[in-house]
């Protein structure tokens, strides 16, 4: 078992030299669609069949000039990307979550993980000039940042998460062709909520596919590398050309209660931004008990249990002079 993480004035003076050393990557490298995947996304939701056929596996090319990261083709043999670090989660066995044990080569190696070497590769860079960071922080904070310099949300990040390289077991992926029932019991399974799910599922205005290479046309959004809630106004507007509609992006308007969240989401960008980084920062903390929790919790016990001697002494102290009153008005 890992040892606990030392939250002291100098982990915490890393963690924001790493946010920074991130900020300059992910904005160096177009790369926050693959990072925010990498740290905790697991709002897509498709069907093996639609996997084998359509799934995207990323790489990092040449654009003018610049490194972008691109969906490709992935092999038919994989299936896309779906539960990674954090989404792994489930919170009946309390087995999964933000352990960074997505490095590991063999849960690397599920289906559900391919291309995330590129994310991984990144992250090693800004892990070698800070090595006391645990990569389960590494990874959220990238996450965390991913959304910042791309327009999103400033997202609460607590430090704390201890490594491991314990992988769940492969295999934890929902079929969309259940239908609704089905898409919750998977997000209530991580201990998500109806609007968390919709607030996350928020994350696609990042990034883009080819049609060329994943057998669908264009982004999610008019500008893949800003998030906003335009993945909402453009899921409201049905099909609309040169723009991505997965199944899954669809299956949010067919039950009411999703929907009433994507209407709102639509309407008002201040309204999504706030559920969304409540939502991201549950997601990236799942199983985790953050150290100031942890204190807060001590500190509250700790009351109690002072509160209750003090009862017991007060009492004690009532039960004794009323016991001498007694004796002295006897005497009289």
């Amino acid at each position: 078992m890992a040892e606990p993480v030392v939250v002291d004035a100098a982990y915490l003076k890393e963690i924001e030299k790493a946010r920074r050393d991130l900020r300059a990557l992910i904005s160096s490298k177009n790369c926050a669609p693959i990072m925010l995947r990498l740290a905790n996304s697991g709002s897509r939701i498709t069907s093996t069949t639609w996997q084998q056929k359509n799934c995207l596996s990323w790489s990092l090319k040449n654009v003018d000039g610049r490194p972008e990261v691109s969906g490709e083709p992935a092999n038919k043999k994989k299936s896309c990307e779906r539960w990674h670090d954090a989404g792994t989660y489930d919170v009946n066995t309390k087995t999964g979550g933000p352990n960074g044990s997505i490095r590991n080569e063999h849960e690397l190696s599920h289906g559900a993980n391919n291309g995330l070497k590129i994310a991984i590769n990144f992250c090693e860079e800004v892990k070698a000039k800070h090595p006391k960071i645990t990569y389960a922080d590494l990874y959220q904070l990238a996450g965390v940042v991913a959304v910042e310099v791309t327009g999103g949300p400033t997202i609460d990040f607590v430090p704390g998460r201890k490594d491991s390289l314990e992988s769940p077991e492969e295999g934890r992926l929902p079929d969309a062709k259940q239908g609704v029932p089905h898409l919750k019991d998977i997000f209530y399974r991580m201990g998500l909520s109806d609007k968390e799910i919709v607030a996350l599922s928020g994350g696609h205005t990042l990034g883009k596919a080819h049609a060329d290479r994943s057998g669908f046309d264009g982004p999610w959004t008019r500008e893949p590398l800003k998030f906003d809630n335009s993945y909402f106004v453009e899921l409201l507007k049905g099909e609309s050309e040169g723009l991505l509609k997965l199944p899954t992006d669809n299956a949010l308007l067919e039950d009411s209660a999703f929907r009433s969240y994507v209407e709102l989401y639509a309407k008002d960008e201040d309204a999504f931004f706030k559920d969304y980084a409540e939502s991201h920062k549950k997601l990236s903390e799942l199983g985790f008990t953050p150290p100031s929790a942890g204190l807060k919790e001590a500190v509250r016990s700790s009351a109690i249990l002072a509160q209750s001697a003090v009862g017991v002494a007060v009492a004690a102290a009532v039960g004794i002079l009323s016991y001498f009153y007694e004796v002295h008005r006897k005497a009289k």
